[in-house]
């Protein structure tokens, strides 16, 4: 598995930082006729998740401050996939407030829009109180915030 941040242009609400991560499609991953089950996206949300808090965040996850909990999270299934494919995930932001936020994510295969994840994060303090994520991480979460992804994935 790879990632990679990308930018395309200065971050702005027009052009955000997006964050790629690439996963390798085994035959552990799949049922008897080589297709990709359901659920294997929800456990790539929660790589990709992971990978970005860890890359772009904060690599300590903000733990001597609190905790990430998520909310809610979905998955929407588009098109199959099968073993031996790459997996291209990209992760973006939305509705981005003080205690919380919206992870949006995008899987593609070869270039083709294969599913879309959303996932509702909530940060709490060591109490598991909901509590005010630190300014300085408000603003490295809303380098990746892309409105525009929101229309996409609600059709």
């Amino acid at each position: 598995m790879t990632s990679t941040m990308f930018s395309h242009g200065a971050s702005s609400p027009l052009s955000p930082k997006i964050f790629r991560h690439s996963i390798d499609i085994y035959l552990k991953d799949s049922n008897a006729t080589g297709n990709i089950y359901f659920a294997r996206y929800f456990e790539w949300q929660g790589i990709c998740r992971e990978r970005w808090f860890f890359e772009c965040i904060s690599a300590d996850m903000l733990a001597p401050l609190g905790v990430f909990i998520t909310k809610d999270a979905q998955q929407k299934y588009i098109h199959e996939t099968f073993a031996f494919q790459k997996v291209e995930c990209e992760v973006s932001t939305a509705a981005i407030k003080q205690c919380s936020f919206s992870l949006l994510f995008q899987f593609f295969v070869e270039g083709k829009l294969v599913s879309t994840g959303h996932q509702q994060i909530v940060f709490a303090n060591k109490d598991k109180k909901i509590s005010r994520l630190p300014e300085h991480i408000l603003e490295k979460i809303r380098q990746y915030e892309n409105p525009r992804i929101i229309a996409t994935l609600s059709n």
